[in-house]
């Protein structure tokens, strides 16, 4: 019977159990990332000590210095901003922080809990910005060594680098997101070391997820801004004026596009996923402390979503070798099925490995506290719901996989329709991105019916974790894309033989569509994230101020700012993509200047090169400005309105914001991946053929798709899971001060 000294050597044996597989795993976690580190770097780049000792035989000392020059360039452009950006998010934390303490210590009616709470804060948000850094490095770092393998013989060793540098963001960042998290855990159960106050320690560790998220958010609109800035400039001038081919040296913007891929795809990706653990993690945490059964059956009972993605990362692991070993890449076609196939087999994998953890930690039956009252769930009910949330992201991806890649025919379709122009190819993507919203929207609707019957609320953070416990290999095969992109850049740049562009074309190729793939995952899971945060949000509303657990949103004031909510994510669009064609437009001036100075960069055989830092200089000014507008809009909305009109306002505004969301998420993001590999298709055809090739009207006609589409797919896209889960978990963390304002009114007593 629970208290028998049986039943307190079990938990104790559990509880071991538990912190020795989530520390044990995060430090595996970052040494397999580092061991995939060992593989990248064997690959030589330009050595001071042996010049003249050749990389291939397509590079020889010449162009390997050429090779180091370009990657040096593109390094310092990468550092340069996220220093840059990174001062910006610091001196925000140092504001935010202060607010946070305020502001939580006046609702807590603690000092205590406002500190803990600012410390978590802190703690997330240095988590954030060192996983981004650090993926910045390792896929700048990985580039150049993809280029060097693609000019050797074969497709495993260029794909085997460009895979293992995103293995390396993916499995370091796990690592990095367990063990902070977990150390935060046990640092403050130091002092919550009663399992009665388990929940107000969760309650603080709320900061995290907040940290996180607001750092990515600024990560993702920032480093978006800058990526396709360059990029839109690059191809209206370059490439549709004047005809010259994409990463051309003599193309001023060029390195600023490539810098771009490194600070918006990888950094900005890695932060926003990281938020997504973080959020979903804190929300199953908040909502497992309500319960007293999983209280009584002890600590590893309520940190058991911390223990599903510990064994994520063992299961990614070992799906990682099926890639570089067990089925290696041996020529074009297989690049898409392996990445593919690392999505299936790590999904599969983790249906066993789900199940011994559940029935190790959970209780065989437990009550929740949720916000359709007691719910008598089983670990079953657990299991399934984490599974739920895997195979459900898995259904996504694949969709978006359908949707995006040219191996179907909705993007043959778009490319199609450029034969006809640039205003029916539009047409045609606007269509396939709105189409392509309907099978993930029935998914999510049914993944969280099912987790919320069995689970409540529990349930869907459970399914969100699930969607998440293969983050390392979705980042994997996400980082995979730009670094295949930067490889492509760089050949081009360093005018290594034709066959080079070919191999890392088709690697981008394939990347594009896997990045789509990812961005679907992150798309999926923050949804699922958001409404577990929302639910969060009502249930410590309810646990600790007495409020209802029912949002009834025909309340006229809930209503009201319902229909607002949902109009933010249109509000936060506009603004992020007028930033893009405002920064774009600086580029285009800047680059038509210099072709118009110096004509001779037209000729294909000068040796005269553009000023390439006064294009990395426009993106730096223009994005560090232009990110603060939409980030303030997104953090200050549920703010301000808690604090002028109240809980319930509140509950419209998260409703709005994430239904909104979603939908405008999954299009855009579809959208512009479609109009970048219908360009692709295009670029892959003879020149006799019907679409023309290269150079040809339908492939103009492609690039102006394809520049409209960038904004949507790398900028404003993305950004839209970090509103709604910003959104969410910003409410979580201030819910105690928004009820103590007129008793949860607001200081206009609004009803």
């Amino acid at each position: 019977p629970p208290g028998s000294p049986g039943s307190l050597a079990m938990t104790m044996v559990s509880e071991h159990a538990a912190s020795t597989l989530i520390v044990l795993c995060a430090f595996i976690s970052m040494g397999f990332g580092a061991i995939q580190l060992m593989f990248v770097r064997a690959v030589r780049v330009y050595d001071p000590k042996s010049p003249s000792t050749p990389l291939s035989n397509d590079i020889d000392e010449a162009k390997a210095y050429k090779l180091h020059t370009i990657y040096d360039a593109i390094s310092e452009g990468a550092k340069a901003f996220l220093r840059a950006e990174y001062g910006i998010c610091c001196l925000f934390v140092a504001v935010f922080s202060i607010v946070i303490l305020l502001l939580v210590s006046i609702g807590q009616g603690s000092w205590v809990e406002g500190m803990l709470t600012t410390l978590s804060f802190i703690i997330g948000a240095f988590t954030s910005i060192l996983s981004g850094y650090i993926g910045m490095r390792v896929a700048v770092f990985s580039n150049v060594r993809t280029t060097v393998a693609a000019s050797r013989s074969g497709w495993t060793e260029c794909f085997n680098v460009a895979f293992r540098g995103g293995a390396v963001m993916g499995f370091v960042l796990c690592g990095i997101g367990i063990l902070m998290l977990y150390a935060a855990l046990m640092l403050y159960r130091q002092y919550y070391d009663d399992p009665s106050d388990w929940s107000t320690l969760m309650n603080c560790i709320t900061g995290y997820g907040l940290g996180g998220s607001s750092v990515a958010m600024f990560g993702r609109v920032g480093g978006g801004i800058y990526t396709k800035a360059a990029d839109v400039g690059a191809d209206l001038v370059g490439k549709v004026v004047h005809g010259i081919p994409e990463d051309d040296p003599r193309n001023p913007a060029t390195i600023a596009d490539n810098v771009g891929d490194n600070v918006g795809d990888v950094a900005g990706m890695g932060a926003d996923l990281f938020g997504s653990f973080a959020e979903s993690t804190c929300a199953a945490l908040v909502i497992a402390s309500t319960s007293e059964d999983l209280i009584e059956a002890g600590w590893a009972a309520v940190v058991f979503p911390v223990a599903i993605s510990c064994v994520g990362v063992l299961v990614c692991l070992v799906t990682s070798f099926v890639a570089t070993n067990l089925w290696p890449v041996r020529k074009e076609t297989d690049v898409e099925l392996v990445l593919k196939m690392q999505l299936v087999i790590t999904t599969v994998l983790m249906i066993p490995a789900a199940a011994g953890v559940t029935y190790k930690f959970l209780p065989e039956e437990f009550t929740l506290t949720g916000v359709s009252g007691d719910t008598e769930a089983t670990r079953g009910y657990a299991f399934i719901s984490v599974i739920s949330g895997a195979i459900g992201g898995l259904i996504i991806g694949l969709v978006t996989e359908y949707y995006t890649s040219h191996s179907y025919a909705p993007v043959r379709e778009v490319a199609d329709a450029c034969k006809t122009g640039a205003a029916t190819n539009i047409i045609y993507g606007l269509a396939l991105g709105y189409k392509s919203t309907i099978i993930p929207v029935f998914v999510l609707a049914i993944v969280t019916y099912i987790c919320f019957a069995l689970c409540d609320l529990f349930g869907v953070a459970l399914a969100a974790i699930g969607m998440l416990s293969t983050l390392a290999t979705g980042l994997a095969v996400d980082v995979f894309g730009p670094i295949s992109d930067n490889a492509g850049g760089i050949a081009e740049m360093a005018e290594l033989p034709p066959m080079v562009r070919e191999k890392t074309d088709a690697l981008d190729a394939a990347g594009n569509t896997t990045a789509a793939i990812g961005k679907g995952f992150a798309i999926g899971s923050a949804s699922l994230v958001s409404l577990a945060l929302y639910g969060a949000f009502v249930v410590r509303l309810a646990n600790s101020e007495g409020f209802s657990t029912d949002v009834n949103v025909l309340e006229p004031l809930t209503f009201a700012f319902l229909l607002i909510g949902a109009m933010i994510p249109y509000w936060f669009s506009a603004m992020t993509m007028k930033s893009v064609g405002l920064a774009a437009a600086q580029m285009v001036d800047e680059v038509s200047r210099q072709f118009n100075e110096k004509p001779e960069l037209l000729n294909p055989d000068t040796e005269e090169r553009p000023d390439y830092q006064r294009c990395i200089d426009i993106s730096t000014k223009a994005s560090l400005k232009e990110m603060v507008p939409p980030g303030a809009l997104v953090m200050l909305a549920p703010l301000v309105v808690g604090t002028l009109f109240g809980v319930q306002a509140v509950y419209g505004l998260l409703t709005g914001a994430i239904m909104s969301s979603v939908q405008m998420a999954i299009s855009m993001s579809n959208m512009g991946g479609a109009w970048d590999n219908a360009k692709k298709y295009i670029e892959k055809q003879p020149a006799g053929s019907a679409l023309g090739g290269k150079k040809s009207e339908p492939h103009k006609a492609a690039v102006v798709g394809d520049t409209v589409g960038d904004p949507c797919k790398d900028t404003s896209g993305p950004a839209l899971n970090i509103v709604m889960k910003l959104s969410a978990v910003l409410s979580l963390v201030f819910a105690e001060y928004f009820a103590s304002i007129n008793g949860g009114h607001g200081l206009f007593n609004a009803h």
